[in-house]
């Protein structure tokens, strides 16, 4: 089933990107939630209609996204403090949150949705999550968890 996509989906795709997925995650998941339409072919061409008109808006965006990607390439030095154990094992698990609120405090504003760390951080030590701020720009920000 083609589906156009209305809002960015992890693991499928963007806003505006059409895509194939299984009938039954098309129709009783995407459409019913407001997160596809159908591609039909007045779809189609509504969307790229409107993928016309939005292209300046969308340059602004990415050339915004881009700034922002540099700035927070700057950041070397985030330290997040856990309770942790005698060995070094942390209680629970450093998160996305905890990512976010820490890039707050250097003063930058970052979701958590959009931050995406790879491996289960559970231990001290030195690790790198992904922030993707747009579907073509992502920045790649060292963190180090330490003891508090």
């Amino acid at each position: 089933m083609k589906i156009i996509l209305k809002e960015d989906v992890s693991g499928l795709g963007y806003k505006d990107d059409v895509v194939v997925v299984k009938d039954g995650y098309g129709r009783n998941y995407l459409i019913p939630t407001g997160k596809a339409v159908i591609a039909s072919a007045s779809a189609l061409k509504v969307l790229a209609e409107n993928q016309r008109q939005r292209a300046h808006k969308l340059a602004k965006i990415k050339a915004d996204a881009e700034a922002l990607a540099a700035q927070l390439a700057e950041v070397k030095d985030l330290v997040i403090g856990a309770k942790t154990s005698a060995t070094g094992t942390i209680f629970g698990s450093v998160n996305n949150i905890q990512i976010a609120e820490a890039l707050e405090k250097k003063g930058f504003t970052v979701d958590r949705k959009i931050i995406d760390i790879k491996e289960a951080v559970k231990e001290v030590g030195n690790y790198t999550a992904t922030v993707k701020l747009h579907k073509e720009v992502s920045v790649e920000i060292p963190f180090e968890v330490v003891a508090e």
